[in-house]
């Protein structure tokens, strides 16, 4: 800082005046106690104390007449200016700035004996010396640290408080207390009709009958009675196809015509084979109901009869896989080839049949596809249908490096022939493949394309994929808001519907697409599968949709659907009042009665807007596209009609449940919103992304991520576009199997624990904290249950429980199992015959040499 002085010509002098008057400045203007002549002198500048006190020198010299400062030293300060460094020289003229102070530290003077100091002296205090620099730092650490700590204990606090009534730790799973089932295992020698069979659970926890024989003890008289030992019934081909040759068929839909394996017509496709019937006591659905999708569930398939048309069960030299060929039960197989020879594989171009499949029957899809076969033959007009059949395209999602097994393999061609060759094109099986390094020039090299496009796929799928990256999405849905730098916007764990979008507007020819995974499996048709779901999802209304979707069908507490219409209805009109913790009761509600005699508050019911039309997000967030569900009468005028009869545009096959309030760990990945206002826009999610979406929803998730930057997590993007565009989304409730014994309260309790009897949209929610639950079950991410059933299916040792080759043939033959499906089933070795284990989630073989893959 300047400081200026009243009198600046005090200070012009020579050379040696400016460097004496730097000089006494730097020694910071000490004060003169004692003068010429023994009279004291206080100087008491700007009226302010000092608290290093003053630092006095004896030098005269610095008083002497001839100095320059001597007009300086000499003025006194003003007691009653009002400015802190303002002084007065004798003559009453003001000095606007305080004389400099020293910088550097003074000693602090000491006074023994303070009665020989002038009287009219002022004793200066003791200078406070300043805290060394580093115990300062030390200091704000420890400080900074334990606000840090303090934080962290109250938000533990905070978070065990919240949830010290849901305990959900994996020991205090309610569910590992019940019951295992062991008549899923049951085989071909003990079938029963359905409508005739006593099911071992029947999905209200009731035992229908007690033995010992649950894990297949031989020689108990109560076993031999119930499932007796007559011969096994023959198998019969599975046919889901609509009768293409009928009349009324080719009126409307024109004329099918037949594929074939190969370009000559000469190789025919084999077909399913099933059995009448299940295995005695075969458990029944808690979840779900194929029977009421219109799925046949009175019957079931073994493992010739639904693998063997793709080289199961016959030698490599024949051009089958070589698996089951010796060893287990195989009685009664033959007839599986009677019709069919066993086919050579070896050679198959999945690729070009499904090609010359869809060519020859061009006719009877879509306007698109008919007006590229118009020039081909005059028989065109004459050949189609009154309305066009519309085309779907099963997108199975792999990446570069995926290890393909003879298994798998298997699965691949059970998708092709039975979805797409039976169909005549109706369907077309494609791979999505992710190419995860970037550094691979796939989009700057054709060659480089080419090989890796090649080398992706078993040579038998070979021209049937896409390559898509990560680069490549970023630079179409480029400018988006990365939220998580651990997980990119862009990738395959959050955003794996981008390169679906983008691959279904670059082929306006299909109408539906179909997301599928590698480690999906149906123990029965896939077209029958697909085709009933489509239509059952055809015929809901709209009225009461979403709110349907949000809870899991549970027949034994809920009744037949139209029940469970009603009761959605009366949970979404005047809410729910579940007293008590549901993980302690078993699902029982407390007793209204009970509560009003004892005098105990019912919790107060809480009513729940249905919705009706689309739920927007923030206003700078809507983009309106065409054909957007908007109703025309109300939802009290509408009677159950609006929706009935229209194609879905989303089809799950898990509830379509809020995320909002769960513990769901994604459940606010949404991308590119405005939040200010009103937070995370409206959001719903079905966990595990196998779904079928319509073109008209695809296109309209493209849209937002280009022009809105707008996307959410994998499994939340096409359910929350849909509800906020109005679109018609439904959850497909198909059967979904437990491996144990749960009361149906309590099942219904944990699985609907959400808002007003939902599924989502509370604490209490089993998706988060409480997926352990999903552990016994036939369908979600995490299950076992399923993967379990299906590796003993093959004949091959289950985790620790009785089964393989042997055991089939010293019991009851192979398994047989009605239709279902089955998440997650990856990398089976069915050259195996030893168990496997798991680790953690995940499954791990033990070969007979101890050594594990």
């Amino acid at each position: 800082m300047v400081r200026r002085f009243s009198n600046p010509s005090a200070f012009r002098g020579s050379a040696g005046d400016e460097k004496e008057e730097r000089k006494i400045y730097s020694l910071g203007l000490r004060d003169q106690r004692y003068g010429s002549g023994g009279d004291v002198e206080k100087q008491n500048y700007g009226g302010e104390e000092d608290d290093y006190g003053d630092d006095h020198d004896d030098d005269d010299s610095l008083h002497h007449e001839a100095s320059p400062l001597n007009g300086f030293h000499n003025r006194q300060s003003t007691p009653s200016s009002p400015l802190p460094f303002s002084s007065s020289s004798p003559d009453g003229e003001k000095s606007s700035s305080p004389p400099r102070r020293s910088t550097r530290r003074r000693p602090t003077p000491v006074f023994h004996d303070r009665t020989k100091l002038p009287k009219h002296l002022k004793t200066v205090p003791a200078i406070r010396m300043r805290i060394p620099y580093i115990w300062l730092q030390r200091l704000c650490l420890v400080v900074f640290i334990c606000i840090i700590l303090s934080g962290i204990v109250l938000w533990k606090a905070t978070s065990v408080t919240s949830h010290s009534k849901l305990p959900s730790n994996d020991k205090q799973r309610t569910w590992e207390a019940f019951e295992r089932l062991g008549r899923f295992y049951g085989g071909v020698r003990s079938l029963v009709p359905r409508n005739e069979n006593t099911p071992e659970y029947t999905g209200n926890g009731t035992k229908t009958f007690t033995t010992k024989s649950t894990y297949f003890d031989i020689g108990d008289a109560d076993y031999e009675t119930l499932l007796g030992k007559g011969p096994s019934l023959e198998s019969a081909i599975f046919d889901p196809y609509p009768n293409y040759t009928s009349p009324e068929y080719i009126e409307q839909y024109g004329v099918k015509h037949d594929c074939f394996l190969d370009a000559g017509g000469k190789v025919d496709i084999p077909r399913l084979r099933y059995y009448p019937g299940v295995p005695a006591a075969f458990p029944d659905a808690p979840v779900g109901s194929n029977k009421m999708l219109g799925i046949e569930d009175d019957l079931c398939f073994d493992r010739f009869g639904r693998l063997g048309a793709y080289g199961y069960g016959y030698a490599k030299d024949l051009g089958g896989t070589g698996a089951g060929v010796n060893g287990g039960d195989r009685t009664d197989i033959d007839p599986i080839w009677e019709d069919i020879p066993p086919v050579d594989f070896r050679k198959m171009k999945w690729g070009e049949a499904q090609d010359r499949c869809v060519n020859s029957n061009l006719h009877r899809f879509t306007r698109q596809a008919a007006s590229k076969a118009e020039s081909n033959s005059s028989k065109i007009e004459d050949e189609r249908g009154s309305e066009r059949v519309q085309r779907s395209v099963l997108l199975l999602r792999t990446w570069y490096g995926y290890h393909y097994t003879p298994e798998t393999i298997i699965y691949l061609r059970s998708l092709i022939a039975e979805l797409s060759l039976l169909s005549g094109g109706e369907y077309t099986v494609h791979f999505l493949i992710h190419v995860k390094d970037d550094d691979i020039p796939i989009w700057s090299d054709k060659e480089t394309h080419d090989n890796i496009l090649k080398e992706a796929l078993p040579e038998e799928f070979e021209g049937m994929g896409t390559l898509w990256s990560e680069k490549q999405m970023e630079l179409i849905y480029w400018g988006m808001e990365q939220r998580n730098p651990k997980r990119s916007v862009y990738g395959n764990y959050r955003s794996s519907f981008m390169p679906v979008q983008f691959w279904s507007y670059q082929h306006p020819e299909f109408d539906f697409v179909w997301n599928w995974e590698m480690d999906a499996r149906n123990t029965g048709s896939w077209y029958h599968f697909f085709e009933k779901v489509s239509q059952w999802a055809k015929k809901q209304p709209r009225k009461g949709l979403w709110e349907r979707n949000a809870r899991y069908y549970v027949p034994a507490a809920h009744g037949d659907w139209e029940e469970f219409k009603h009761r959605v209805h009366i949970q979404t009109e005047e809410g729910t009042a579940l007293t008590g913790d549901v993980h302690k009761s078993l699902g029982k509600v407390a007793n209204a009665n009970n509560n009003e005699e004892s005098g105990q508050q019912l919790p107060q019911r809480k009513r729940e807007k249905p919705i009706w039309g689309p739920e927007r997000p923030d206003q700078d967030d809507i983009m309106e596209v065409e054909g957007e569900g908007i109703p025309i009468d109300s939802e009290d005028e509408d009677d159950y009609q609006w929706g009935v009869d229209e194609d879905a545009d989303l089809i799950v096959l898990n509830p379509l449940f809020d995320p909002e309030g769960t513990t769901w760990l994604l459940r606010d990945d949404a991308t590119g919103y405005n939040r200010k206002f009103m937070g995370p826009p409206p959001r719903r999610s079905a966990i595990i992304a196998a779904s079928r979406l319509s073109r008209k929803l695809l296109l309209t998730m493209h849209r937002e991520g280009v022009f809105k930057k707008h996307t959410m997590f994998t499994e939340m993007w096409p359910a929350s576009c849909a509800l906020h565009h109005g679109f018609k989304a439904v959850y497909a409730p198909h059967s979904m199997y437990f491996d144990r014994r749960w009361p149906t309260s309590y099942l219904e309790a944990v699985f609907n624990a959400g808002k007003n009897g939902a599924t989502g949209g509370a604490r209490t929610s089993v998706y988060g904290d409480r997926e352990h639950n999903f552990f016994g079950t036939t369908w979600f991410y995490s299950a076992r249950h399923g993967t379990n059933l299906w590796i003993r299916w093959l004949g091959l040792k289950g985790a620790g429980e009785k089964g393989g080759e042997d055991w089939e043939v010293m019991n009851e033959g192979r398994m047989c199992l009605p239709p279902m499906l089955i998440h997650p089933v990856k990398q089976v070795d069915m050259s195996l015959t030893s168990e496997y284990t798991w680790k953690g989630e995940n499954l791990t073989w033990k070969r007979a040499d101890d050594t594990q893959a």
